[in-house]
């Protein structure tokens, strides 16, 4: 047990994403503030609400930012948040009398939230191209196999005989429209976040639209009005992902059973018994199931957290920051097990060997 299997030592080689981890590191989270803070600096000089060199001096002091770790942490421990703490780091950094200027009109949760985006935005990148590769190589095999005759099963009892082709679609058509939903959640499902103090923008005056448009398009997000106590967006991407670890937990459920009478599969690279050495367990496929119920569960907490009070919640928000996460990186991880599992299946229904 431990309180990460993503990034455990040994679990990591069941349950571990690189890539996707990666994007939730601390590194990567304060790349994307400093990326948030510096476009700010250009975004309101380009409204003339600082002076063009001060923007200048700001994104140059900012270039090489390396946090104070250590700082970061008793920092979080008195504010709540990573931003007080890292901006007065940030301002050190920068040429005085440009640092005033520093995080001018935002707020902790601005940079927060954007941060978030920025790398969610990633994270589904490489989400759907996974997806992609999945459907094109489950429907490779549904080519290779898909006239092999194979026994239907209904409640799990034996029905009436169907082909490859028939389980195979089960597998394939809800991947196709996920990857859809997918797709279309990220034309303008994520947003900038910024607000200010209580969402009003209220030192930009009549600048705010325009800084927050400039902004966003600076940082390749889609421009909104402040979102900061509606967290419908997260959920609903929180949504796609358990749809698409549902799935593939199907995928996987299917698998096991067919392995478990073995008439009907011929699989390679199974997973080896301390005890029984003849076995080939169907390790892949129980992962699927495992992270399908995992995401089924965190989707729920991500709904809890829906419920944000007035114009800021802190417990809602942070119930997200230990939520999201794990559910991003259960989904890569799953699609990354389920290819591999896919590369593991020589045959499928009853051919000939």
């Amino acid at each position: 047990m431990s309180l990460s299997p993503f990034e455990h030592p040994f679990l990591s080689g069941l349950f571990g994403d690189s890539e996707i981890v990666e994007l939730f590191s601390a590194r990567a989270d304060i790349d994307a503030m400093v990326r948030f803070e510096r476009a700010l600096a250009e975004a309101e000089a380009g409204a003339g609400l600082i002076p063009e060199d001060v923007a200048e001096t700001i994104v140059s002091g900012l270039a090489d930012f390396a946090a104070d770790m250590t700082a970061l942490r008793h920092g979080v421990a008195k504010d709540g948040v990573v931003v007080p703490e890292l901006v007065r780091q940030m301002r050190a950094a920068v040429t005085s009398p440009a640092a005033e200027k520093v995080h001018f009109g935002a707020t902790s949760q601005d940079v927060i939230d954007t941060s978030l985006m920025l790398r969610l935005k990633a994270a589904a990148e490489i989400i759907a191209t996974r997806l992609g590769h999945l459907i094109d190589a489950l429907g490779d095999i549904s080519s290779r196999d898909g006239h092999n005759p194979l026994t239907g099963y209904t409640r799990m009892q034996a029905a009436i005989g169907i082909t490859v082709a028939d389980r195979a679609a089960s597998w394939i058509a809800p991947l196709e429209r996920h990857l859809l939903r997918l797709e279309t959640f990220s034309r303008n499902g994520f947003a900038l976040q910024f607000g200010g103090a209580a969402g009003t923008l209220e030192k930009l005056g009549d600048h705010a639209a325009a800084v927050r448009t400039d902004l966003a398009k600076r940082l390749g997000l889609a421009d909104r009005p402040q979102w900061q106590s509606q967290r419908d967006g997260i959920a609903e991407f929180g949504n796609i992902l358990s749809l698409i670890t549902g799935t593939l937990g199907k995928f996987g459920q299917d698998i096991a059973l067919m392995a478990e009478l073995g008439a009907e599969i011929r699989l390679s690279g199974g997973g080896g018994s301390s005890a029984m050495p003849h076995k080939q367990n169907p390790v892949n496929a129980e992962t699927l199931v495992t992270l399908a119920r995992f995401n089924a569960v965190q989707i729920s907490a991500l709904h809890q957290s829906l419920v944000h009070e007035q114009e800021r919640s802190g417990a809602g928000w942070m119930l997200e920051w230990m939520t999201l996460p794990q559910m991003v990186t259960a989904t890569g991880a799953c699609l990354l097990i389920a290819e591999r599992l896919a590369g593991q299946m020589d045959r499928l229904g009853a051919g000939e060997d």
